[in-house]
């Protein structure tokens, strides 16, 4: 296989420094950004493997030669090494019910590790994906990488609330939400303080930036999106050009 990986985008381009792709005879994963620069950055790969070449470089103007209009400029490099490990970050689900299933399946096409948890076998066993049943879901929470997100939406409240305290007693994670209302919101601040943990880091309502609807399904795809645009803000830039 190739890698292809974007070392240097100046300008409009699709993508930003750092994004790759595998390439091999019969197939890809990942992007470079799509268009005409893809298409020639797998041609040239692929001429890699057929020639057994080990390294090559592209610096390709995104211009109208191309048929890409983008108008900026990308450096590729193409190599034999082997792909960059999965460091998707984990995202865990607690609560299978009608939310935490939607939510699972929501994510399942994105950059992340989703985990769905639960302590009642019948309602994991209506989910896809990969799932977890155990008695002591606070232990996850404990146990999880650095940088992961934790998503709360069982159906008991105070199972809730103490998932919910257990993820704000660590700094590392990336994000912390729990389905609920303002008035939840609201006794979770009392049962924090009570506590000597800070509320202030919890996400609730989820996905209420973006609509008040409360259809699963509809709840789901937006704390999709509200939980995208917090673990990618740290290198998020606005790309004029995403053909």
């Amino acid at each position: 296989m190739i890698r292809v990986r974007v070392i240097s985008a100046r300008g409009s381009t699709p993508r930003e420094a750092g994004a790759e792709m595998i390439v091999t005879r019969d197939g890809t994963q990942g992007t470079i950004g799509g268009g005409q620069l893809e298409y020639m950055a797998i041609d040239r790969a692929r001429q890699m493997l057929a020639r057994d070449e080990a390294e090559a470089r592209m610096d390709i103007p995104l211009g109208p030669e191309i048929g890409q209009c983008c108008g900026g400029r990308v450096v590729l490099s193409l190599d034999r090494h082997a792909p960059t490990p999965d460091v998707h970050p984990d995202v865990m689900i607690f609560g299978a019910g009608h939310v935490g299933r939607a939510l699972a399946r929501a994510l399942q096409p994105l950059p992340v590790n989703a985990l769905l948890i639960d302590s009642r076998p019948e309602e994991l066993d209506r989910a896809t994906g990969p799932t977890l049943l155990t008695p002591l879901p606070e232990a996850q929470i404990r146990a999880a990488r650095p940088g992961s997100s934790v998503v709360i939406l069982t159906h008991d409240h105070a199972l809730d609330f103490l998932l919910a305290a257990e993820a704000l007693s660590r700094t590392d994670l990336s994000y912390v939400g729990m389905i609920g209302s303002a008035t939840k919101r609201a006794q979770f601040t009392h049962f924090a303080r009570d506590r000597g943990i800070d509320p202030t880091g919890l996400v609730c309502p989820i996905g209420a930036g973006f609509s008040r609807d409360k259809r699963p399904e509809i709840i789901a795809t937006f704390t999709a999106a509200e939980l995208m645009a917090r673990l990618t803000s740290s290198s998020l830039n606005i790309y004029p050009c995403n053909s």
